[in-house]
């Protein structure tokens, strides 16, 4: 185990003794000792030997999908204590996809600093990581990866499933479906909201296989969690079982010095990126695992993510890719029985990638498989053969994301089925400049949007939105949808919700806002995609496209573009001066050379 250096140098066996029992420094350790005990902790206890172990409060009234992480928080408390160790639980800033305005994820960095801080900075050796909720799972592991201290992520869990009249209402997803009825005339406002609401039945987050259970799936194909836990439902018994658990366990990696740094490894981000595509995963893991793994100073690209991804076959049948939700998904064997059929395929990556329970991936997946063959397919009848990303580029962006999982029968059909031009098609560019502009303008008739056209929409990224709306899933107008034409080819540099099964082409690196081939792009252009060469370019002259150019970097250096707003928090504009770009992992720049802190560095003391 590393020992911590005290302020002299003595040496002791636990980071938060240097608070607490430091024998060179006995005026600190009264001053820290006095004002912790005044809460009923005992001396006895702060000086005991056991360790200090932080459980990261991700719940919150503003957060309902991580609430049930503040009843879960007693069974960690009672796992920590019962394997020698003290909890101390403290907040982290609130993230909720749903409920933050201009987005989320403008608050996920914000959350990862706050979280750096605190582990940090206080007599912690150790923490719990609380996820659930989109941004906090990659805000508290990147966090966890740059403090370097023990750590172990627990999932909060799905919500139990949602019905309407019979049927399996997916969050976020039946929004989406819902809509279409609405504006299509199908449906009434009063039926329209009853539809969606129907979705979220109880605490939990999205039960699709949304952004959410995607991010909190890959935590534990990373090894950050332990094995079967990522799913389990947020109300069912063996959630808060979990939650036991893995207060018993964190206390056994402070001992075993078994650290972030150890599990998240190159080999097991590539093991997260080949279930990503197996189980159908949210675009929006890329950004979030790139992120992580900058943090951590590994390299990873969205490059990787084709090469190791795309040839995996989606293997479990669960909305939006598919039929089924997340109780099913967990009674099916969740993501143990996914990597169980990796694994037997020979495709999962690194089986002997290390994992927080001590174990390889190997050792705790092999032979797990599904007996709920409708949920979870074998490996050599899945749903679609190559599930993973297609990483587009092109003089549009650098690199995009189109999400092969989810390309309708319709889709493929009217786009990318000509012979003598397959996996391609041109179309004209009707472009918007921002979620607002899309809403007031999608049913203007002067557009002439057909069958035929490419919507975009740009503004919408990490400096221009800003902190990157999901935004990019836009449906036709009305007019196309009374016809029964339900999606169009959408290209942005917005993200989209994982809940969404539209197939676009999002995540543009970089945006427009930072000078970005979408930048360029204007309504009447004439615009080729091609899957097969992974390309995605405005049909223009390079003279015309070098004036274009030239014109927007000229509006750059005179005030910006007229379609990104002024910042309207402090936190807007710290961000917006310091983001990286989606295919960068939307890191802050200046973050990524913290690495180790915990281990290279001693906290001053205060006083």
């Amino acid at each position: 185990m590393v020992s911590f250096d005290a302020k002299h140098g003595t040496q002791v066996k636990l980071r938060s003794q240097i608070w607490f029992d430091n024998p060179d420094d006995p005026d600190m350790t009264a001053l820290y000792i006095e004002r912790y005990m005044n809460w009923g902790i005992t001396r006895e206890e702060l000086q005991s030997g056991k360790p200090i172990i932080g459980i990261a409060q991700t719940g919150s009234d503003l957060s309902p999908c991580n609430r049930q992480h503040i009843v879960l928080a007693e069974r960690i408390r009672e796992g920590i204590r019962e394997a020698g160790g003290i909890a101390f639980e403290f907040p982290v800033h609130p993230i909720q996809e749903t409920g933050k305005r201009p987005t989320a994820g403008l608050d996920r960095n914000l959350a990862y600093l706050g979280l750096v801080e605190t582990l940090f900075g206080y007599p912690l050796d150790a923490v719990v990581l609380t996820t659930g909720c989109d941004k906090t799972t990659p805000a508290l592991l990147m966090a966890a990866a740059t403090v370097n201290i023990p750590a172990i992520a627990l999932s909060v869990g799905p919500m139990l499933n949602g019905w309407y009249k019979g049927q399996r209402t997916g969050s976020g997803t039946i929004k989406w479906h819902a809509k279409k009825l609405k504006t299509a005339g199908e449906i009434g406002w009063k039926e329209y909201v009853d539809l969606v609401a129907s979705s979220a039945p109880s605490p939990g987050f999205c039960n699709t296989m949304g952004t959410a259970t995607t991010m909190n799936s890959l935590a534990e194909a990373l090894g950050m969690m332990l094995p079967g836990s990522a799913a389990i439902p947020a109300v069912h018994k063996e959630r808060a079982a979990a939650a036991y658990l893995t207060g018993k366990r964190i206390v056994e990696m402070v001992w075993e010095d078994l650290k972030p740094s150890d599990i998240m490894t190159r080999e097991s981000f590539e093991n997260a990126i080949a279930v990503c595509s197996a189980i159908g995963g949210s675009t929006n893991a890329p950004i979030h695992l790139n992120g992580i793994a900058r943090h951590l100073g590994l390299e990873l690209n969205n490059d990787d993510w084709e090469k190791v991804g795309h040839s995996i076959p989606l293997l479990v049948d669960m909305q939006p890719a598919g039929r089924f939700l997340g109780e099913d998904f967990f009674r099916a064997g969740s993501v143990p029985a996914v990597v169980a059929e990796l694994i037997a395929a020979g495709r999962l990556p690194h089986p002997d990638a290390k994992t927080v329970n001590g174990k390889t991936m190997g050792e705790n997946c092999t032979g797990k498989f599904t007996e709920d063959r409708e949920v979870i397919r074998a490996f050599d009848q899945p749903m679609l053969a190559d599930a993973g990303f297609l990483n587009l580029k092109g003089n549009l962006f650098d690199s995009a994301i189109m999400k092969t999982s989810v390309i309708s029968k319709e889709f493929r059909e009217r786009y990318l089925s000509n012979q003598s031009d397959p996996e391609a098609f041109e179309g004209k560019a009707v472009v918007f400049d921002g979620r607002e502009d899309y809403h007031a303008r999608i049913n203007d008739p002067s557009l002439e949007i057909d069958e035929h056209s490419i919507l975009f929409i740009r503004g919408a990224g990490p400096i221009g939105h800003p902190g990157a709306a999901e935004v990019v899933n836009m449906d036709p107008p009305a007019a196309l949808l009374k016809r029964g034409i339900t999606e169009l080819p959408c290209i942005g540099d917005g993200r989209q919700s994982g809940t969404s099964g539209s197939p676009s082409i999002l995540n543009a690196s970089p945006e427009a806002a930072a000078g970005g081939g979408l930048a360029l792009v204007q309504t009447g252009d004439r615009v080729r995609i091609d899957l097969n060469k992974r390309e995605a370019n405005i049909l223009i002259s390079d003279e015309e496209l070098t004036r274009r150019r030239q014109d927007v970097t000229a509006k750059l250096a005179n005030g910006g573009l007229s379609y990104v707003p002024a910042s309207q928090t402090p936190w807007q504009e710290i961000q917006r001066n310091l983001v990286d770009q989606y295919d960068q992992g939307m890191v802050l720049k200046p973050a990524v050379k913290y690495q180790d802190v915990a281990h290279k560095f001693r906290p001053r003391d205060n006083h």
